[in-house]
């Protein structure tokens, strides 16, 4: 009786789960398969290209400890695929346990998936673990984009203490060819002063091209992060991005410039701008 006690106790979690699989039909990209289930939903705007763009949503509205939430992706051959969420990730204080946001994502034979999330906003006391898996085809073209925010600076908010953690692994051919970790934990408005670590900005981003203009765009990159804090650098067809700015309207100023070059002019989903 006891143990049927605590577990009609136990705190409701949220949970999601969302699949979205591509394929190229008379020059197009279309839908192959699209899975949802719990939180989690797709949904397909309308677009005037070839392209296919999909919009995840968490419809709980935010993660706290112990909520998970799974993406997964395949693109198949020749495909051309753009991937948003409907708003900013809200990430609240955690009573117990972490939020679990897991994405996994397959890249085919000259596909390019562009991997856009809007920032993650963490409130005080807020735990994430964010994990990012990609394979990526020897011809496959790969952009993603994972930003964060240490509370709501507009509304004065500060996330003081909490616990960030953040695992990406690319891999192209089956081979690693990208790996972080980054891991911010306790006392995190402290450990963000650092100057080592982000000078006391409090939103922050990673970008990451990989495909053949890698080399192409560094210069370009370089002028436009100008008088910016951030930087870019290069090696083989990897390209890295990383920006740190006051608040979250600062961070935009660099991120979409900086996106928009490397989809070539291409203009970022609306959702971006609502």
């Amino acid at each position: 009786m006891q143990q049927q006690s605590a577990a009609r106790a136990a705190p409701q979690r949220a949970r999601g789960k969302g699949r979205l699989v591509t394929k190229q039909l008379a020059g197009r990209t279309r839908l192959a398969e699209l899975y949802q289930e719990g939180c989690g939903k797709i949904r397909l705007p309308e677009t005037f290209d070839s392209s296919l763009e999909a919009i995840l949503i968490n419809s709980s509205g935010g993660l706290t400890g112990g909520d998970r939430l799974d993406w997964s992706l395949a693109a198949g051959p020749g495909t051309d695929v753009t991937v948003t969420t409907q708003a900013n990730e809200k990430i609240y204080k955690a009573a117990a346990d972490t939020a679990l946001l897991s994405s996994r994502i397959e890249v085919g034979e000259g596909a390019k998936v562009a991997w856009l999330p809007q920032e993650s906003i963490l409130f005080d006391r807020a735990s994430l673990t964010r994990e990012l898996s990609v394979d990526l085809a020897p011809s496959a073209e790969f952009m993603a984009v994972e930003a964060i925010i240490l509370g709501r600076t507009a509304m004065g908010e500060r996330a003081e203490t909490g616990l960030f953690r953040d695992r990406w692994r690319i891999r192209r051919g089956g081979k690693l060819i990208h790996a972080e970790d980054v891991r911010l934990e306790g006392e995190i408005a402290r450990l963000s002063a650092e100057p080592a670590v982000l000078s006391g900005k409090v939103a922050f981003a990673t970008v990451l091209y990989c495909g053949p203009s890698a080399e192409l765009f560094l210069p370009r990159l370089r002028s436009v992060l100008d008088g910016h804090h951030a930087g870019a650098s290069h090696w083989q067809d990897k390209l890295i991005v990383r920006a740190a700015a006051t608040d979250g309207f600062s961070l935009r100023k660099i991120l979409v410039p900086v996106i928009s070059l490397l989809r070539n002019g291409a203009a970022l989903p609306k959702v971006w701008n609502t």
